[in-house]
């Protein structure tokens, strides 16, 4: 997407406000947390639960603006943006692409593979967390990962005896893996950006914290893959091996996006091969694609059922990204940040007041990037004024917004690998937040932040750093 440079001649648009103020605009994400974490620990059954709860944060912002014109065009500006579109067009054909390929038999046929190569438990988790590292560094993409390999390893994990949660939490783990350390991950991107570093440096030096933190989380993985039970274990196991051929359309799809061609491009190839496979291999019949039962009068096939999968996200992420729209038409995380400015007063509190106001900013807004952009000016000036190197202020940005969004149950990255457990077959469907909960990698992440705050773990590696305790002249 083309940027132009030139200065905008349009008159400045005056912030958004509400009665109440900072209060006012903060109360439907309130609403919106609360009410999301509730049904979270009531075990809801998947982002469909929390359509009313964002239909209540968005009207309940209605109701304390005081310009609800503007409230209403800057939630459908929001909705609007192309990378919405994207997001949705990819919810929608990557459901088709899995669909076909489990009702093809290639689940069936990995989990007989998985079984043939006695891999088992702990092992197979091992094995699809660095299938999704793999997948998730080459293409930069958390989401395309999920999508693309929660369908195909978290069923076919039945036969493998791996522990559901554990195994879905390895998946994630794997994307989130490669969010954070990609340098075309769009975090990446957006942290040394506002650092105005250069992109090769951060991933170099980001690899000192994220390397640990995978080593460990790969090895607690592992062990609670282990602890399958009896039923998951006895699941029927495949011996034909014909669905196999199948895994030329994920690997297509993959190619395309390594080759960096559009998503979307590379989603529908993928569909037309992962079709036409399905048919020259006989796995699938015409009629299995798609099909009107007499009376019904609806069509039905794997096709509908495919996007029909991700009806339920689609509504949540249009949902959620008017209600974000919304905040970043007022002021308030540019208040939030310029106080943080003011009560950081040496350089280890600036790292943490950095690390603090990008979490508040992600766990607000739910957007890793737009919380990037909206502290990246106060990390850059702050950290500055403190000697903090500047690749050191783009990764404490960047690990810090790959932990939450990945760990908590309203972010779309749990709530994406949550819908990938549904049609797993003898393996159960899983909440987002019991997925969330087995992400060992964000775990891990988060307590490696921590240190790296509170003892300047990997600051003398990451470039030229002094820790001082006042600023740099």
């Amino acid at each position: 997407m083309t940027v132009s440079n030139a200065p905008s001649t349009s008159t400045p648009v005056a912030p958004l406000s509400f009665y109440g103020g900072v209060v006012g605009a903060l109360t439907p994400f309130v609403l919106f947390l609360t009410g999301v974490g509730l049904l979270a620990l009531q075990g809801a059954p998947d982002e469909r639960g929390f359509w009313p709860i964002l239909l209540a944060a968005l009207t309940v912002g209605l109701l304390l603006a005081r310009d609800r014109t503007r409230y209403a065009d800057a939630m459908l500006e929001g909705m609007g943006q192309p990378v919405v579109m994207i997001m949705l067009c990819a919810w929608l054909f990557s459901g088709v692409l899995g669909t076909v390929l489990s009702a093809g038999g290639l689940v069936d046929a990995l989990a007989g593979g998985a079984r043939a190569l006695d891999l088992s438990g702990g092992g197979y988790v091992v094995a699809a967390f660095v299938v999704a590292m793999l997948v998730s560094t080459a293409t930069g993409t958390s989401f395309g990962t999920i999508l693309l390999c929660g369908p195909i390893l978290y069923p076919a994990g039945a036969g493998a005896a791996a522990h559901p949660a554990a195994l879905m939490g390895a998946i994630l783990a794997g994307a989130t893996f490669g969010d954070s350390i990609s340098p075309v991950s769009d975090t990446t991107i957006a942290s040394s950006g506002t650092q105005q570093v250069d992109i090769g440096g951060t991933v170099r030096a980001r690899l000192v914290y994220a390397l640990p933190a995978a080593a460990v989380a790969l090895c607690i993985s592992g062990w609670l893959g282990g602890q399958g039970t009896e039923a998951v274990a006895s699941a029927a196991v495949s011996t034909d091996w014909t669905p196999l051929g199948l895994l030329a359309a994920p690997l297509l799809t993959i190619g395309m996006l390594l080759r960096r061609r559009h998503l979307i491009e590379s989603l529908l190839v993928g569909i037309a091969t992962a079709v036409g496979l399905a048919l020259l291999l006989g796995v699938l019949r015409p009629y299995d694609l798609l099909h009107v039962e007499p009376g019904s009068f609806g069509a039905t096939g794997v096709i509908v059922d495919g996007m029909q999968r991700a009806v339920g996200v689609s509504v949540f992420t249009l949902l959620l990204v008017g209600l974000v729209a919304t905040l970043q038409a007022t002021n308030v995380l540019d208040q939030l940040v310029e106080q943080a400015a003011r009560r950081a007063h040496s350089a280890r509190g600036a790292e943490g007041w950095i690390v603090g106001m990008v979490s508040a900013a992600v766990l607000l807004t739910t957007h890793s990037v737009v919380a990037i952009l909206a502290v990246g000016e106060f990390a850059r000036q702050t950290g500055t004024r403190f000697g903090i190197d500047g690749y050191r202020r783009a990764n404490l940005l960047d690990l810090t917004v790959c932990t939450w969004p990945f760990l908590l149950p309203y972010f779309l990255p749990t709530i994406l690998a949550a819908g990938a457990t549904r049609g797993g077959g003898a393996m159960p469907v899983l909440t987002a937040g019991t997925v969330g909960v087995y992400n060992t990698y964000a775990w891990a992440l988060v307590v490696m932040v921590g240190v790296a705050v509170v003892t300047g773990f990997g600051a003398s590696r990451s470039g030229v750093r002094e820790r001082t305790e006042s600023p740099s002249p």
